[in-house]
């Protein structure tokens, strides 16, 4: 009895092992199974734009009286700033940093609005409020000439200091910064700064001097950099002095604008029209190409081919040997006459002196009347038009 229970025993020990390893291997299996692996996109939404300034602040005060008159050309006061002419005396109260401050606003749901002066100069404070864009100008930004980027009508001239909005008469890209602190590496510090807002396409800097001028590729940001960096300060504490550049007088940079300027007048173009439209006056379509070539063939000067007499002239192209010269078949003349006037026609003729009909229409003549045509020459008069004129009169 011992010894069947132990064996009873065991057989149902052996039998739960073998449950457990086989719930062991399922379970392997399961882990050996690859897992599905969804991959979940959050679309993060655009922030609003960041009050820069605390609303309760602003004051809506006219700036302080620092002359006897009222310049509006200038929009300054004159005749007591003397000490201070371009008012350079006293820093930016703010600066706009294009990384923390740019976002959403009202601006963005209507096409072609304005850049906000304000957020340029670090000191709106509308926020996502506001009725203009708060980013940096881009490539896609175009407005009209007469109206600079934040919305304000240019002038004819530009102001004798350089200074204010600007004038419609010229595209300038070009910033004139001046008072710069002198230093080993002031090149570095003058491209840091303003390659904040926007891309540069050149600088130029004045190391003795303390000058530079930087050239945008895009004047809408040009016109934002002068905004944002006036009476600003670099690595240090000067306070610069941006002004609008005049015109250089290098050859070479004036054909290099003027080159500039004609590229993008075509881009303009290009972008206007179709782009299978400029791919074909370019030389880019081979399909226009192949068109052209066979239109060619027929000789006539603004033709429209019909498009079956194109697909046929096609499949005769295509099945021609590639290096024979593509003209057009020769075809014979036909003549009313029949078999004899093409006989006629194929036969050389020698060339028949001082006869009134030439020695095609004779060859033709004579297929028509079956040969009978004398060629012989007519005689030539001994004088005027009216000698040997005779008369049926016997009296002469």
């Amino acid at each position: 009895m011992a010894d069947t229970t132990i064996t009873e025993v065991s057989n149902d020990a052996v039998a739960e092992i073998d449950n457990g390893a086989a719930q062991a291997e399922e379970g392997d299996e399961q882990q050996l199974q690859p897992v599905k692996k969804t991959k979940k996109i959050i679309r993060r939404k655009k922030r609003p734009a960041r009050v820069q300034v605390d609303p309760s602040t602003v004051k809506s005060e006219p700036p302080p009286q620092t002359g006897d008159i009222f310049n509006i050309w200038y929009s300054v006061w004159s005749g007591g700033d003397r000490e201070d002419k371009y008012g350079l005396n006293k820093p930016a109260p703010a600066r706009c940093n294009v990384a923390r401050d740019s976002g959403y606003t009202k601006a963005d749901r209507v096409t072609g609005s304005y850049f906000c002066l304000y957020f340029s100069k670090g000191q709106c404070w509308k926020g996502s409020s506001c009725e203009y864009l708060h980013r940096i100008p881009t490539i896609h930004d175009i407005f009209n000439p007469n109206i600079d980027a934040f919305g304000r009508d240019k002038h004819q001239d530009y102001r004798d200091d350089m200074s204010g909005i600007g004038a419609f008469t010229r595209v300038n890209r070009t910033l004139y910064v001046g008072r710069i602190h002198v230093t080993d590496d002031i090149e570095e510090v003058v491209a840091r700064h303003f390659a904040e807002w926007g891309q540069i396409e050149r600088i130029r800097v004045l190391t003795g001097k303390g000058v530079a001028f930087v050239t945008y590729s895009n004047e809408a940001n040009a016109q934002f950099a002068m905004q944002a960096m006036s009476h600003q300060s670099l690595d240090h504490d000067e306070i610069l002095n941006v002004r609008w550049a005049t015109v250089d007088p290098n050859p070479m940079a004036q054909k290099r604008e003027a080159r500039r300027l004609e590229e993008q007048a075509a881009e303009a173009v290009r972008r206007a029209l179709p782009a299978a439209f400029v791919a074909e006056i370019e030389g880019r379509d081979p399909e226009a190409k192949k068109r052209k070539k066979i239109e060619g063939t027929f000789g006539l000067e603004g033709y429209d081919v019909p498009d079956d007499v194109w697909h046929a002239r096609t499949r005769q192209l295509e099945d021609a040997p590639a290096t024979g010269q593509i003209e057009a078949p020769e075809q014979p003349l036909m003549l009313e006459a029949g078999s004899a006037g093409a006989q006629a026609q194929a036969m050389p003729e020698p060339q028949v002196q001082g006869g009134i009909f030439s020695s095609a229409t004779v060859a033709a003549l004579r297929g028509m009347s079956g040969g009978n045509v004398t060629t012989q020459a007519a005689p030539k008069s001994s004088g005027g038009p009216l000698v040997g004129y005779g008369s049926d009169d016997e009296s002469d």
